[in-house]
C-alpha cells in the first residue's frame, strides 16, 4: 500500500509539472486570433517614412505585424480594382484623397457596398514643386518663378540654344511621371491644361498640349520618387526640370548635390495642388480583427512623435499644429534654395475622380 501510495503522488507531481509547464507556455505562446498581420500599400515617396515609422509601430504593437508595399498612386487604385495585386491589401495610402474617392465609386459601381470600413484618414501634405538645375534654371525662368508657357516655349524650341543657353546643353529635356500611373503627372497635366485659361479638357488647344508632352518625355516613370531618382542620377544635359512633389524634393535635395556637384532648385508652382496623402482601411478579404489592428496603425500615424518624422522627409503635417522649423533633422532647416516654410501661393483643390479619369485618357488617347 504504501509503494502504491508512493507512486501515486509520484505520477500526480509529474503530471501537475506537467500542467504547469503547458500552462506556462500557453501564457506565452502567441495565440491565435491576436497576432495580425495588415498589408499596407502606399505611393513609394513614402518608402522611408513609413519604414521608420513599421520599427516605431511593431514595437508597440509587438501582435501586429506590418507589411509594406509601395506602388504609384493611381496603380495603387486600379490595382486594387482590377485584383492585380497578389496580395491582400488592409490599408491603402496614396498621395492624394481624390484617389480614394474614385475608388470608393468605383468600387461602389460594382459592388453596390463602401469600400472602406471608416472614413479615410489625412495623414500627411506636400505641394507640386518643378525642380531644375540652377543655370537652367536661371535661363528657363529668369525671373525666379515657375512658369508654364515657359517650359512649353522650350519644348517647341527644343534645345537650349534657341532658349538662350548654352550650345553644350543640347536638348530641352522635361520630366513627369505617367499620368495613367501617378498622381504627380496628372496633377502636371491638369495644371498644365488650366494654365491656358480653361477648364476643358476636350479642346484642340489642350489635346496639343497633352501631345506635345507626350512626344516630348520619353518612357515616363510610374511614381514621383522614382521620377525624382532618376532626375538626379541622369543630371544637367539628360534631365533639365521636372515636377515633383515638395517632399521629395527637399528630402533628396543633399543627395542631389552629392550626384551633380550642384543641387537643384525648387520652384513653386502658382497655382498648384496640395496633396492630401489619406489613409483607408479597405473591407475586401479584410475581416473584424485585422480592421481593427489596422485602424491603429492609422491612429498612430496621426500622432505627434510620426508626424514629425514625415515633416524629416520634407511633408507638411496634417496633425498637432507642429512648427516646421522646430522638428529635429528638419529640411526646411537646411537651406534648400527655393525652399519655404509658407510660400506666397495659392493653391487648388485636388482634381476630382472624373477629371483624373478623363486625364488618363487623354493621355492614352493622344499621339
Amino acid at each position: 500500500m504504501t509503494i502504491t501510495n508512493h507512486k501515486s503522488f509520484k505520477n500526480r507531481r509529474i503530471l501537475s509539472g506537467i500542467l504547469t509547464c503547458t500552462a506556462i507556455a500557453l501564457a506565452y505562446a502567441p495565440i491565435p486570433g491576436l497576432n495580425q498581420k495588415i498589408i499596407v500599400v502606399s505611393g513609394t515617396e513614402f518608402a522611408e517614412p513609413l519604414q521608420q515609422i513599421e520599427t516605431q509601430f511593431e514595437q508597440k504593437y509587438p501582435h501586429i505585424n506590418l507589411e509594406l508595399k509601395f506602388q504609384g498612386s493611381q496603380d495603387i487604385i486600379n490595382n486594387y480594382i482590377d485584383e492585380k495585386n497578389d496580395f491582400n491589401p488592409t490599408v491603402l495610402i496614396p498621395t492624394n484623397a481624390a484617389l480614394l474617392d474614385e475608388l470608393n465609386q468605383r468600387w461602389q459601381s460594382q459592388n453596390n457596398t463602401q469600400a472602406f470600413y471608416q472614413q479615410p484618414t489625412a495623414i500627411a501634405k506636400t505641394f507640386l514643386v518643378g525642380v531644375a538645375w540652377p543655370e537652367r534654371g536661371k535661363i528657363l525662368f529668369p525671373n525666379g518663378k515657375f512658369s508654364w508657357q515657359q517650359l512649353e516655349k522650350a519644348m517647341a524650341a527644343g534645345n537650349w540654344q534657341k532658349i538662350g543657353g548654352k550650345q553644350q546643353w543640347g536638348s530641352f529635356d522635361f520630366i513627369t511621371t505617367d499620368p495613367t500611373r501617378s498622381n504627380s503627372g496628372q496633377i502636371t497635366m491638369n495644371l498644365w491644361a488650366q494654365s491656358k485659361g480653361s477648364k476643358n479638357l476636350n479642346t484642340p488647344t489642350v489635346e496639343s498640349l497633352f501631345s506635345t508632352v507626350k512626344r516630348s518625355v520619353y518612357l515616363p516613370p510610374r511614381s514621383t520618387d522614382i521620377l525624382l531618382q532618376e532626375f538626379i542620377a541622369r543630371g544637367p544635359n539628360d534631365a533639365d526640370v521636372a515636377t515633383v512633389y515638395e517632399s521629395i524634393a527637399l528630402y533628396r535635395w543633399q543627395q542631389s548635390g552629392a550626384a551633380q556637384n550642384k543641387p537643384y532648385q525648387i520652384y513653386y508652382l502658382n497655382p498648384t495642388v496640395e496633396t492630401v496623402a489619406t489613409a483607408a482601411v479597405v473591407r475586401r478579404d479584410v475581416n473584424g480583427a485585422t480592421a481593427n489592428a489596422a485602424g491603429k496603425f492609422v491612429d498612430f500615424l496621426t500622432q505627434p512623435e510620426q508626424q514629425k518624422v514625415f515633416v524629416q522627409y520634407g511633408f507638411r503635417p496634417t496633425h498637432g499644429n507642429i512648427d516646421l522649423l522646430s522638428v529635429t533633422n528638419s529640411p526646411w532647416n537646411q537651406n534648400i534654395p527655393g525652399a519655404q516654410v509658407n510660400p506666397q501661393i495659392s493653391t487648388l483643390p485636388a482634381p476630382q475622380p472624373s477629371v483624373l479619369g478623363e486625364i488618363q485618357k487623354l493621355w492614352q488617347r493622344v499621339q
